[in-house]
């Protein structure tokens, strides 16, 4: 199984996800082969499996889906056959439809993922298309008085190897719409879609922007405010990210933005601070309803070795701008799990964002202890469709879980976050070697050698590693780099004491 999914992810990994795919098209049986590369790109194999209709289906195909496959041009087509091979081994059943809904702040949504405040939620006709395709709600990009004057380009990515897009940069800031064009979008938005949750994100310069902005917002038909204390790259005194990390600007703009509204206010906290407990602890002293966390990571880029600038490069300059997408996911659920451990915080709802791309990012935000997560960058990347597979993939976890609601996974897995003086430092986990699956390649010896405690030797007459058991500390960084997933944890814990006396 372990090989088999390696194969589906490569292949999948190739997938150019193209906009009306030729493979689709191509395809005589009329199966939606796009679709299900789809899923499995967003970790929703069980989902992927069940819409193959036949085990034999590919049985005596020429392979026109390769054939015309965009991917081609680059180097070489998906292996789809292969993956149509082996997707039938996961589980396949449908789902019963997991009711996802989930209350929050006192709103029902309808399920837990929705649009982070950003250009994918900026207008009517963006937002309208999400909401039919299955997205709860949205926080609307933020609205306020101040207009900004944007640059071009302002959009960087960071990748590796063969992956594109695994951080982003940008430097873009609030709506650049009126106010009174940002009302006339949320009304129409909760005229036409009513059972949607519209979260109206504001930003003043001032305490009495604070509260005339959240008036105005209640009056277009929001249904939460949220205080965007965190934007990393405003240009404005009094503005963005500077603001939450000082926990008495915070407190005043929260009074002033509940002077205006008695709607729900999320406070959205920065993680440009060592404690976010302070200023999110300060927002709900002073009368927020809940947090959102986290927004975009200060950052710069790169530098180009020969122009000597950085990206997005505008004439030769660039400047610190915010740092999201999947590199950040980590830093997030730090962030989330600090503001679950402290008292003044830990009762709070929680809408949270970093990062997340799939079902399993979602829900790992939720086990910390979130009711709502919030995606962009991911959005931006790969469109709105990426819901598909957010809703089907939870909806399956839960189905095989027995877990029946969403509420039932919101902070299952607080209490295992502990202090590192907390962990068990008297025992050691050997790794497991499986011969079977290992390919000779010595990448574990060359890491263990040179970054670990020279406890593998490559034997000569097999080609293969071996464990130095004597040296071995049970750190698992030979496992963590093996290529074909034959080091795996041996899951019996040896007391130190004992490893001592048998070396």
């Amino acid at each position: 199984m372990v090989f088999k999914k390696r194969v589906l992810k490569a292949e999948a990994g190739k997938c150019l996800l193209c906009h009306e795919a030729p493979c689709d098209k191509a395809c005589p049986q009329k199966v939606e082969i796009s679709r299900i590369i789809r899923a499995v790109r967003f970790k929703n194999e069980s989902g992927a499996a069940k819409r193959i209709p036949d085990l034999t289906i590919c049985d005596g195909c020429e392979g026109y889906c390769m054939e015309v496959c965009n991917r081609s041009k680059i180097d070489r087509p998906v292996d789809i056959k292969s993956m149509f091979y082996v997707l039938p081994s996961f589980s396949a059943e449908p789902s019963s439809g997991v009711d996802l809904s989930i209350e929050s702040l006192g709103v029902k949504f309808e399920n837990p993922f929705l649009l982070s405040s950003s250009v994918v939620g900026s207008n009517y006709e963006m937002v309208a298309k999400a909401f039919e395709m299955g997205w709860a709600g949205v926080a609307f990009k933020t609205v306020g008085f101040f207009i900004p004057n944007e640059v071009s380009p302002r959009f960087s990515s960071m990748g590796k190897e063969d992956t594109p897009f695994i951080g982003f940069k940008n430097i873009e800031q609030t709506s650049d719409h009126t106010v009174e064009e940002n009302m006339d979008f949320i009304r129409r938005l909760k005229k036409d879609y009513p059972s949607k949750v519209v979260i109206a994100s504001i930003m003043g310069q001032n305490a009495s922007e604070w509260t005339e902005l959240a008036k105005l917002m209640e009056e277009a038909g929001a249904d939460i405010i949220e205080c965007n204390f965190s934007c990393p790259q405003m240009v404005g005194e009094g503005l963005g990210s500077d603001v939450g990390t000082n926990p008495g600007l915070v407190a005043e703009y929260v009074k002033a933005t509940r002077a205006g509204t008695s709607l729900p206010i999320l406070a959205k906290m920065t993680p440009n601070i060592t404690s976010m407990e302070e200023p999110a602890a300060a927002a709900l002293a002073a009368g927020a309803d809940g947090l959102a966390a986290i927004n975009t990571i200060k950052s710069i880029m790169n530098i180009d070795l020969y122009g000597f600038g950085s990206s997005p490069n505008v004439e030769g300059k660039s400047s610190v701008g915010g740092y999201s997408g999947k590199a950040v996911k980590p830093i997030a659920l730090r962030f989330i799990n600090d503001l679950k451990k402290d008292p003044r915080t830990k009762d709070a709802p929680i809408s949270g964002m970093g990062g997340i791309e799939t079902w399993k990012d979602a829900a790992e935000f939720i086990f910390l202890g979130c009711e709502t997560v919030q995606i962009t960058t991911a959005v931006m990347e790969y469109g709105y469709r990426i819901i598909d597979d957010l809703i089907e993939g939870l909806q399956d976890y839960m189905e095989t879980t027995g877990l029946r609601s969403v509420s039932e996974l919101v902070g299952r897995a607080v209490s295992n976050i502990i202090d590192p003086g907390e962990l068990d430092r008297d025992t050691i986990e050997l790794p497991r070697f499986d011969k079977t699956r290992c390919v000779g390649c010595g990448r574990c010896y060359v890491s263990c050698y040179d970054g670990g405690h020279q406890a593998i030797i490559m034997d000569k007459e097999t080609g293969q590693p071996k464990l130095n058991t004597h040296k071995c500390v049970g750190c698992h960084l030979c496992r963590l780099i093996c290529p074909s997933d034959a080091i795996h944890r041996s899951g019996v814990r040896i007391p130190k004491e004992k490893m001592i006396h048998e070396a």
